[in-house]
């Protein structure tokens, strides 16, 4: 595959937190019976005229300062024309030739560890639209029913260019975004609910051309898993069929998770099919500066700029920067520790997050929010592990405490359970000499060269010291003592 060049390029619709729809009074609450969210402007009744919601349209503007895009100061919405059920007008209300917000950039880093590198995304646009209804098809006797709850839930449709190159780098993308919009307030990023859903144009290239591919696009991708696996899985389709002599035709394709596979929903149109003009039911949408500028000044602390003081305040690697950053509620938990356990124990807060406690969370199912671990207590913890109260093996033991509710504090916990780390160099000696004694099979075995043997000596100490003897001092012991 290495001849071949993949080229992707990712459209999102996130749904805007708003209690109404974009156009109508109607409620945007999810999980409703069907067809009783669904209002006269909804339903697309006679004589009714559609009404912007001015809380979608601060949205907008908040993700474009966000991704430091122009925010138009006039946009205007079109109506975009297809038949389908779900669709009661005859057509969709969006925006076309003069989107709302312009441009910007998503910045990310793809990977981990030595092959992690930073990846930046230009975004094309990013309009509002009104979602259509939904089809259902199960439970009906072989017929379709028609809820249109969704039908003018209002969305922002965010375009990037054609700049990713691989699956890694589309899900990495599609995580930053996902991320974006909930830091800032305006999706609560719900993808079972459909609250963000990803669309990824596809196509292959030999490396080294100019010209692009046809591209296929693979419609309402609801997680960062089937994202990865319905790329993956056309590209290597597309790679297949050139190489066998068939040409791609351009389409929009569905992935089906349980095969792994996508499959041609229809022929793709281009926009002229959908015979774009102007809505003339509403007024172009003026964005006065004054508006913009009181949007800017109630905009948080962005993912970005937390993430380079992360790394510039506290010496973070800039993944462990952009781990913590994910969400803010990770990134407040960060920070509330280190104010408690001390600047200079960053790295190792950060680590007992990142590790310990995120692995917990995730085994168990549960958010951070509801970590029995406070930030006051793992800063406890670490500060243990700092000042050599406890190893860093302990410290796990101890962790385990915290978490099932025994014991408020660090302190607490080792002082009830006597887990203090022995770091008297006379009692340590006089364990190190049992051992040695002990086990002159594993001694002659280290002085004829096996390095593991002295790993066996070290366990044996450990051992008899009840995980309670300072590593580092059992260690240096057990050397001097050897080489004697």
């Amino acid at each position: 595959m290495t001849q071949w060049e993949v080229v992707i390029g990712i459209e999102t619709h996130a749904q805007l937190a708003t209690v109404s729809k974009i156009f109508s009074g109607a409620a945007t609450a999810f999980g409703a019976a069907p067809n009783t969210q669904a209002c006269a402007v909804d339903l697309a009744l006679p004589g009714v005229l559609p009404v912007l919601n001015r809380k979608a349209v601060e949205c907008a503007i908040r993700f474009g300062l966000a991704i430091g895009a122009e925010v138009a100061q006039k946009s205007v919405f079109a109506r975009k024309n297809y038949f389908y059920p779900d669709l009661p007008k005859g057509y969709q209300i969006s925006q076309m030739d003069l989107p709302v917000v312009v441009g910007g950039q998503i910045e990310l880093q793809v990977g981990h560890g030595d092959k992690a590198y930073e990846k930046v995304v230009h975004l094309t646009r990013a309009h509002l639209e009104e979602d259509a209804g939904k089809s259902l098809h199960e439970d009906f006797h072989g017929k379709s029913g028609i809820d249109l709850n969704r039908a003018g839930t209002p969305l922002l449709e965010i375009v990037t260019e054609p700049d990713m190159r691989s699956s890694d780098e589309a899900v990495a993308y599609a995580r930053v975004l996902h991320a974006l919009v909930r830091w800032i307030g305006i999706c609560d990023g719900n993808m079972q609910e459909g609250s963000f859903r990803c669309d990824a144009n596809v196509s292959v290239r030999p490396r080294g051309q100019a010209e692009f591919g046809t591209r296929r696009e693979i419609k309402n991708l609801n997680s960062f898993r089937f994202l990865k696996e319905a790329i993956d899985y056309e590209v290597q389709w597309q790679i297949n069929e050139i190489e066998e002599g068939r040409r791609i035709q351009q389409a929009t394709v569905l992935f089906d998770p349980d095969s792994g596979t996508t499959r041609t929903m229809r022929t793709k149109e281009d926009a002229h099919d959908y015979r774009y003009f102007p809505d003339p039911d509403l007024l172009p949408l003026v964005i006065p500066a004054d508006w913009i500028a009181r949007v800017r000044a109630g905009l948080p602390e962005l993912p970005g700029q937390m993430r380079e003081r992360f790394i510039n305040d506290f010496g973070l690697s800039a993944y462990d920067a952009s781990a913590l950053t994910s969400t803010q509620e990770m990134a407040a938990f960060f920070e509330s520790t280190v104010t408690s356990a001390g600047k200079a124990n960053a790295k190792p807060c950060a680590n007992w997050i990142m590790v310990d406690l995120a692995a917990r969370l995730n085994k168990e199912g549960r958010e951070l929010g509801d970590s029995p671990v406070a930030a006051a207590q793992l800063a406890g913890l670490v500060q243990r592990i700092a000042d050599g109260t406890i190893s860093n093996n302990i410290a796990k033991k101890v962790f385990e405490a915290l978490w099932n509710g025994e014991g408020a504090t660090a302190d607490e916990v080792i002082d009830r359970q006597g887990l203090k780390q022995i770091t008297d160099s006379g009692a340590i000696e006089a364990l190190v000499d049992e051992v040695l004694a002990a086990n002159a099979a594993n001694v002659a075995e280290f002085r004829a060269g096996k390095e593991k043997a002295f790993n066996a000596l070290v366990g044996q100490v450990m051992k008899a010291a009840k995980g309670k003897a300072n590593p580092q001092q059992v260690n240096n012991l057990l050397r001097q003592k050897l080489a004697g």
